[in-house]
């Protein structure tokens, strides 16, 4: 058997493989793949470009819910907000967090110790040299904030929300 014989069988799983993969690539139109965060922000119900999250947020909503900056704390009104109503969030108004389960942590975030059902996603972050578990809008993926295990009861967990990342809505049937 020559040099020859003894390497075509290779050249054609390696041209096999190619066109395999080439067919692939064409088969889900990769005119350019997707980042991480791309992909995560795909598979959210409410979806958005750059430029129109720019448009729909101010400047600190912006860099709060979309990538993943922190307010400082005590910057926020809704820190300090007593009345009976609902905390949507900022970027597709889907009600998260009832003023029932607010309470003041002292940190200068707002923080409740429930969220309402099915009002958010969780997911580990790494950031900032410790892991956290982050809390992100489940509609929009909308960064809100962390939840921590030191809360009261009944959950004992502290979902730290950024305030600029939510908005109030006061329940106007209570007197």
């Amino acid at each position: 058997m020559n040099r020859q014989e003894r390497t075509d069988p290779t050249r054609r799983r390696l041209l096999g493989a190619g066109g395999i993969f080439a067919a692939v690539l064409a088969g889900v139109g990769a005119s350019r793949f997707l980042t991480a965060d791309e992909a995560r922000a795909a598979s959210f119900e409410v979806t958005h470009t750059k430029e129109e999250w720019r448009k729909r947020l101010t400047p600190m909503q912006y860099r709060v819910l979309r990538n993943h900056d922190t307010e400082r704390p005590g910057s926020s009104p809704l820190d300090h907000e007593k009345r009976a109503g609902i905390f949507h969030c900022a970027g597709c108004d889907l009600p998260l967090f009832s003023s029932k389960t607010k309470y003041d942590s002292g940190t200068g975030w707002p923080s409740f110790y429930a969220p309402l059902p099915n009002a958010i996603g969780t997911q580990e972050d790494n950031t900032l040299f410790m892991t956290r578990t982050e809390v992100h809008c489940r509609r929009c993926g909308g960064h809100l904030g962390h939840v921590f295990d030191d809360g009261p009861p009944p959950t004992g967990k502290r979902y730290c929300m950024n305030g600029v990342a939510m908005t109030f809505k006061p329940d106007e049937t209570v007197g």
